[in-house]
């Protein structure tokens, strides 16, 4: 019986000293990759954003153009270091994984139309015309 009461009291205290750790520590600066980081606090819709595409499930899928032409493939998606702004990276062009090429468009350009990714005004010949897109070496 003594056992339960001291461990009872362990595991109390255990629990107080977590949380006046967790109270002492600064809430609004962060350290990432060596640098102090602010945090932003927004209130987010979570249900609205459950409505939303899931970037696994967009990778892959095929690019079509207002004819309902396919003109490429969502290789990748990247946030811009600069701006945070989403690049959706395409492979266009090439035939059995033959001679494609990767470019780079911001995903705004990109809709969601009858469930299928559409790029207006797009067609296979203006994104082959892109500047081709290489990924940074690790």
């Amino acid at each position: 019986m003594q056992t339960i009461a001291v461990s009872s009291r362990l595991t109390a205290w255990g629990y107080a000293l977590v949380l006046g750790l967790a109270a002492a520590m600064p809430v609004d600066t962060l350290m990432a990759q060596g640098a102090p980081q602010s945090i932003t606090e927004k209130r987010v819709d979570v249900v609205q954003l459950a409505t939303g595409y899931r970037a696994s499930k967009l990778i892959g899928a095929d690019v079509q153009n207002s004819d309902k032409d396919k003109i490429g493939t969502l290789d990748d998606i990247i946030v811009s270091p600069a701006n945070q702004e989403p690049y959706a990276i395409l492979s266009v062009g090439g035939f059995l994984g033959l001679g494609q090429r990767l470019v780079a468009v911001p995903f705004k350009e990109l809709h969601v139309a009858d469930k299928r990714l559409r790029m207006e005004g797009a067609s296979k010949d203006s994104l082959r015309a892109l500047p081709e897109f290489r990924y940074a070496k690790d």
